[in-house]
């Protein structure tokens, strides 16, 4: 008798964890299945439409002054045919964003992107995407001030179909403010911030770890290493719904001079980029219902020669005003489910940074920009 309660007693543990464990699986099937799309909005802070279009530049690649290690970086970047260039320097980019969705800003056949701020630099490019329009009058600086502004990322973490489902991940330790994660109540990971939380995976333990060792460039810059592998890891455990990531080495590079390791960055963004593309392809939660939006929050000089390091608007310098002529040259790039297959765009036409929002708010089937706001969509998704 005592034998047969003690089987039954062990036949009815094993059922209730059978039972769990089905519960389990099917709320992870049912959160696999959600058919709702994805957007995953990133930028390369500074890069120039003339490198992701025709590669490397002959004048800087052989210039002592920015490319110190010459004959590497041609060996690795240099044909004389530019689309031979672009490919070595952007492989995955060219062979399977720009062919499977859409590219815009080629100059070369006027098909143009700029931006609708007077100041192009960071903070105003980055509001101007996020938020969907320029206020030159209040965001003209890259200071530490929360923007008066509600990005994207806020509208649509307010809905409750969205809400815990948004999160940002940047080099530049500014985005905290453009974000205005005070207000917006979005994760923020940026600058040298770690992973936190009560849930922090061996991964996300391992990068908190990795990153105090680790020798940072710059100040207030991290290295797109970190950036990337605490996005990636966000999106593999909490499974977001919109995600933003900001590469940003590609800028500093510039800035310091540095024409090799401004190239070897590109390149290696555009494997990080592919690293994102592919785990959703290999991920129902993504896999089918994922838009990827690439592009730049400003571009740089190009005459003179040493303009490149440079961009901006009505700058001073030394007491008097100047502006790098270009920078306000822009590009775009999205790929998705919904997104006609036309590759790159080689027919007259103006678009600017600031119809990204909308068009993230009309990919998510949302509406959550207000009247005021431009909501220009761009022509590939009406």
């Amino acid at each position: 008798m005592k034998l047969t309660i003690i089987y039954l007693v062990v036949f009815v543990s094993i059922l209730i964890g059978c039972n769990t464990q089905i519960i389990k699986d099917n709320k992870e099937i049912k959160k696999d299945e959600d058919k709702s799309q994805k957007v995953f909005l990133i930028t390369l802070d500074g890069v120039r439409w003339q490198e992701l279009f025709t590669g490397a530049d002959s004048l800087l690649i052989n210039n002592a002054k920015y490319t110190k290690d010459s004959a590497y970086i041609k060996s690795k970047y240099w044909k004389t045919s530019p689309n031979k260039r672009k490919q070595l320097l952007s492989p995955f980019f060219w062979n399977k964003i720009a062919k499977n969705g859409q590219l815009y800003g080629n100059r070369k056949y006027s098909n143009k992107v700029n931006l609708k701020n007077t100041h192009w630099f960071s903070y105003p490019g980055y509001s101007e995407i996020l938020c969907g329009f320029a206020d030159d009058s209040r965001i003209n600086s890259n200071d530490k001030v929360n923007n008066p502004n509600k990005t994207i990322l806020e509208l649509v973490n307010n809905l409750p179909d969205y809400k815990g489902k948004v999160g940002a991940f940047g080099s530049w330790d500014v985005f905290p403010y453009i974000i205005n994660e005070e207000r917006s109540g979005i994760y923020v990971n940026a600058g040298y911030r770690e992973a936190k939380g009560k849930d922090l995976t061996k991964k996300e333990k391992y990068l908190n770890g990795l990153q105090k060792q680790a020798i940072q460039p710059w100040k207030t810059v991290r290295q797109d290493m970190f950036t990337h592998n605490y996005a990636l890891e966000f999106i593999k455990k909490s499974k977001p719904k919109l995600v933003y990531i900001s590469y940003g080495e590609t800028d500093d590079f510039a800035h310091d001079g540095d024409y090799a390791h401004y190239l070897l960055a590109i390149e290696n963004t555009n494997n990080m980029i592919k690293e994102l593309w592919e785990y959703c392809q290999s991920n129902t939660y993504y896999k089918g219902k994922t838009t990827f939006i690439i592009t730049t929050d400003h571009g740089r000089g190009t005459v003179p020669l040493e303009s490149w390091k440079s961009h901006g608007q009505n700058l001073k310098y030394h007491g008097q005003n100047f502006t790098v002529k270009g920078s306000d040259e822009t590009w775009l790039a999205v790929s998705g489910p919904n997104i006609e297959a036309k590759g790159e765009m080689k027919s007259e036409l103006q678009l600017y940074n600031n119809q990204i929002a909308s068009t993230i708010q009309k990919l998510l089937k949302v509406n959550v920009i207000s009247a005021e706001v431009n909501q220009e969509n761009l022509p590939i998704i009406q």
